[in-house]
């Protein structure tokens, strides 16, 4: 999980694994990890699968190290999340998505503009989504933890990506 702080990272957990979100904020501290197994996935070759998501919900952090870095290894996949509410969330994930692709050059990719239930259409300015969407070649999901809507959709079409590089 990457992105800004207040972005929506540790709901966007909170609900995919327990199925609750809370109102009060708390920034997260240090990396705070959870799991949850989907069982119906079906492969590339259309059998049942079962996919174990280990989440690493890491802090927001001003500046990536090699402690960083290090959390980034081995990892098949990055929901990178944004705050439709602000516009500069969207600006930042290249501070993130830079030293994981590097960590990471053939992970799947799922990018989320989150909190659409706070949305007002006349503020929201699409033309920053369509061209990171250009740019990474991956369409944007929008998410909202506090409903619910395409949180699950959300890591399931994450899982199948992997799957299907796999």
């Amino acid at each position: 999980m990457l992105g800004s702080f207040g972005v929506g990272k540790t709901s966007l957990v909170r609900r995919f694994v327990y199925d609750k979100f809370d109102e009060k904020y708390l920034s997260t501290i240090g990396v705070q990890i959870s799991q949850k197994t989907i069982e119906s996935l079906k492969d590339h070759n259309k059998r049942n699968v079962l996919l174990r998501f280990i989440l690493w919900d890491i802090a927001h952090i001003e500046k990536i190290n090699d402690v960083i870095k290090n959390y980034f290894r081995g990892s098949h996949g990055a929901i990178i999340v944004c705050d439709i509410t602000r516009t500069q969330t969207f600006s930042d994930l290249e501070l993130f998505l830079k030293p994981y692709l590097q960590m990471n050059p053939t992970s799947k990719l799922a990018f989320v503009a989150n909190k659409i239930d706070l949305v007002d259409d006349s503020k929201f300015k699409m033309e920053q989504l369509l061209h990171i969407e250009k740019l990474y070649q991956s369409k944007f999901i929008f998410t909202s933890s506090k409903t619910g809507e395409n949180v699950e959709k959300l890591f399931i079409n994450l899982g199948k990506s992997i799957l299907e590089a796999h």
